[in-house]
């Protein structure tokens, strides 16, 4: 067991299709795995000590470590955790998130392993198989989407997760009368708005503020309004209509500091457009990130948008905004004919 691993280079959350996984779990196995250490956000990487020190750990940080996208102040996609193979015991084996590195002449099929709930629940365990570290290098970057993509989506399944065991099930018709579809929310969120084509579900504490906003309006039909500038023109004039900001005469809106981006992505069946960017207070002095889902109903006559935010000026965002754009994952309409 050697050198390099892993890689990003991709934006946080990228559908799996496609992905070769390979499950350890069986219905007597998996009643008996411990439940995962670590934190939110933590990859632990089993390299040797020589090569994390050189150019593999190097290039490893350069990707695993670059700036989450989308959020006012730097903050790593990841937190890494290095160890040794040979200090990997069985402490470090329940970790949520495991990189293994094999890398030696004697590998046959290289490529990438990824297997759930190996040593604990729920986990992923990624291994990189290679005989050379160019063939490493080679396999890391052509399958860089799919790795971070399997972590991305690792991360929201246990959000969701836990939240169906603490859920707010009073949210659930009010999602379902106005969407027709459910979505899970954790105890504590609240309904803090409710109009004809607009929700709003939030929770709140005096310096943390995690939201949901539900909007619908009529489909064109057309190209273009799925395209990063409609999404947002419609954005602007839904938040200006409803979301007003603590002075008077202002509103939330679409911050111009950067430019957001859209990206076309599916889950579960489900295709949508996928924009990320930053939020203002229109007259007031606060903002923060937000992404947001828009598709089509099943009879095609509206699009919805389901929109995840975050305000919290005293601390950092990334685990804030992964809580909270996992629960639009959660989305499944409740009876498509």
């Amino acid at each position: 067991m050697r050198r390099y691993i892993e890689i990003l280079a991709a934006v946080c959350g990228i559908a799996l299709s496609g992905l070769a996984l390979v499950s350890c779990k069986n219905a007597g196995r998996k009643a008996l795995l411990p439940n995962i250490s670590g934190k939110a956000g933590e990859v632990l990487v089993v390299i040797e000590k020589s090569d994390w020190e050189g150019a593999a750990g190097a290039q490893l940080r350069e990707h695993l470590c670059a700036d989450c996208p989308f959020l006012p102040q730097r903050e790593p996609l990841y937190s890494l955790v290095n160890v040794t193979p040979g200090g990997f015991g069985q402490m470090f084996q329940l970790h949520r998130n495991i990189i293994l590195m094999n890398i030696n002449a004697g590998v046959n099929v290289p490529g990438v392993v990824y297997r759930y709930n190996k040593w604990a629940q729920p986990q992923l365990v990624i291994t990189i198989n290679a005989s050379s570290d160019e063939e490493c290098v080679q396999i890391v970057n052509d399958n860089a989407r799919k790795i971070i993509g399997a972590l991305e989506q690792m991360e929201r399944d246990r959000v969701i997760a836990n939240t169906k065991l603490y859920q707010e099930r009073k949210l659930t018709p009010v999602v379902e009368e106005f969407t027709g579809g459910t979505m899970v929310f954790p105890s504590g969120y609240s309904l803090k708005k409710k109009s004809e084509n607009f929700i709003w579900i939030s929770y709140e504490t005096t310096y943390v503020q995690q939201g949901i906003f539900i909007y619908k309006y009529p489909a064109m039909r057309n190209v273009q309004e799925l395209g990063v500038e409609a999404i947002v023109a419609r954005r602007n004039e839904t938040l200006m209509r409803e979301v007003p900001g603590m002075r008077d005469g202002s509103y939330m809106t679409t911050s111009p500091v950067l430019e957001p981006v859209v990206k076309y992505a599916s889950y579960h069946d489900r295709k949508f457009a996928e924009v990320r960017g930053f939020w203002d207070v229109q007259g007031d002095f606060m903002g923060g990130p937000f992404v947001s889902h828009t598709f089509y109903t099943p009879d095609g006559l509206d699009l919805i948008c389901i929109e995840a935010y975050v305000y919290a000026p005293k601390y950092d965002k990334r685990l804030y905004l992964r809580q909270v754009e996992s629960l639009l994952y959660s989305f499944e309409w409740k009876n498509i004919l």
